[in-house]
C-alpha cells in the first residue's frame, strides 16, 4: 500500500511548511510557503550563507538601506525555493504592518517589483497578509486592482474566513495547530481519541464547507499542524502546508487507509443549519465577532507579535552585517 503521503497527495496539494530546500527536495511538494520564523531559522545555517551574503551586497549598493535588504533577502529566499517546487511561493509582508491598510499595499507591490526583477512572474508569487480588517482590505485592492495573489495567514476564526472569501483573495491558511495548542491551554484536553473533534480540525472544516456550499473562489490551505491525525482528517482540503517532520512521517507511514474527509459534493449536501448560513460582514461586525471570539483574538494578537519578532531579531542580524560590509 502507498505511503500516507502519497495517498494524501490524490486529494490534496501538498506544501512545505519550511525555509528548508533541501526538505523540498526530498518531499517534493506543489508550493511553499515561508514566514520571518523560518527564514531566520535559515538564516543562521551555513549553506543559506550565500543568500544572506548577495542580500548585503545588495543593501551596500542602495546606501545600506535595511528595509530593502531586507526586502530583497526574503526575495532570494522566494527565488531559491521556485527553482525547486513546480508551483508557488508565498512572501509574507512585515508583521508590524498588519494594522496599514496602505503600507501593506505598498510593501506587497515593492515585493512583487523586486521578483520581477529576478524574472519571476506574480502568477508564482503569494503576498501573505496578516488576516486583520486592514490585511483583508489590502488584499482585495491587490487582488483586484493590480492581479497580485494573496495568501491570508493567522487566520483563527469564521469571520476572518467569510471577510476573505468576500474580499476575493485567492487564499486562506487557518492555523489548525495553533487552535488546539489554545484549547489545551485552555482546557488541559491534549488527546482528541476522534481527530474529528480536534478544534482546528473543526473550524477548517466548517470554513472548507461554507466556501465550497457558496462557490467561493477562494481556496482553502490547512496550515500550522501538531500531528497527522490533524492532517489525515483535513484529507481533500484544496492545499493543506505541512512542517518536514511532519511529511517524513506520513512518507513513513504504511498500510493506512486513508480516506477522503472533504469534498465539494459533501460540501453541497451539508445541512446549512448551524454552521453554514450565509453571512456577511462590514468593518464593524466583522470586528465585534472577531472579539468575542476569545480564542482568535487571542491567537492573532500573539501571531502578530511573534512573526514581528521574529522580523526584529532577523532584522538586527543582518543590520549587524550590513553596518561592517
Amino acid at each position: 500500500m502507498a505511503s500516507s503521503l502519497e495517498q494524501l497527495r490524490k486529494y490534496t496539494t501538498v506544501v512545505a511548511d519550511t525555509g528548508d530546500f533541501e526538505a523540498m527536495r526530498e518531499y517534493k511538494p506543489t508550493d511553499a510557503t515561508t514566514n520571518p520564523s523560518l527564514i531566520l531559522a535559515a538564516a543562521n545555517l551555513p549553506q543559506y550563507e550565500h543568500l544572506i551574503e548577495k542580500a548585503i551586497a545588495y543593501g551596500k549598493a542602495h546606501g545600506k538601506d535595511l528595509e530593502a535588504t531586507m526586502d530583497y533577502l526574503f526575495v532570494l529566499f522566494g527565488c531559491e525555493i521556485l527553482k525547486i517546487i513546480p508551483g508557488r511561493v508565498s512572501t509574507e509582508v512585515d508583521a508590524r504592518l498588519s494594522f496599514n491598510k496602505e503600507a501593506s499595499m505598498a510593501k506587497a507591490k515593492r515585493l512583487i517589483e523586486m521578483y520581477a526583477k529576478e524574472g519571476i512572474s506574480k502568477d508564482r508569487i503569494l503576498i501573505k497578509l496578516a488576516s486583520t480588517w486592514e490585511g483583508i482590505e489590502a488584499a482585495k485592492v491587490l487582488e483586484s486592482e493590480y492581479g497580485i495573489h494573496c495568501n491570508m495567514t493567522l487566520l483563527f476564526s469564521f469571520c476572518q474566513a467569510v471577510a476573505c472569501a468576500e474580499a476575493g483573495v485567492t487564499l486562506i491558511s487557518p492555523f489548525v495547530g495553533r487552535i488546539y495548542d489554545w484549547y489545551v491551554k485552555s482546557t488541559g484536553k491534549k488527546v482528541y481519541e476522534n481527530g474529528f473533534d480536534d478544534p482546528g480540525v473543526q473550524s477548517v472544516t466548517r470554513i472548507y464547507n461554507y466556501y465550497k456550499k457558496y462557490d467561493y473562489k477562494t481556496v482553502v490551505m490547512g496550515a500550522s499542524f501538531r500531528n497527522i491525525s490533524e492532517i489525515k482528517c483535513l484529507t481533500g482540503c484544496d492545499l493543506l502546508t505541512i512542517s518536514p517532520s511532519l511529511l517524513k512521517e506520513l512518507s513513513q507511514e504504511n498500510g493506512f487507509d486513508l480516506r477522503q474527509s472533504l469534498s465539494a459534493e459533501k460540501a453541497k449536501a451539508a445541512p446549512v443549519e448551524p454552521d453554514l448560513r450565509k453571512v456577511t460582514y462590514d468593518e464593524a461586525r466583522f470586528r465585534w465577532e472577531l472579539n468575542e471570539d476569545e480564542m482568535a483574538n487571542d491567537k492573532l494578537s500573539e501571531g502578530i507579535r511573534k512573526f514581528a519578532a521574529d522580523a526584529i531579531k532577523l532584522e538586527q542580524m543582518i543590520k549587524s552585517r550590513l553596518e561592517k560590509a
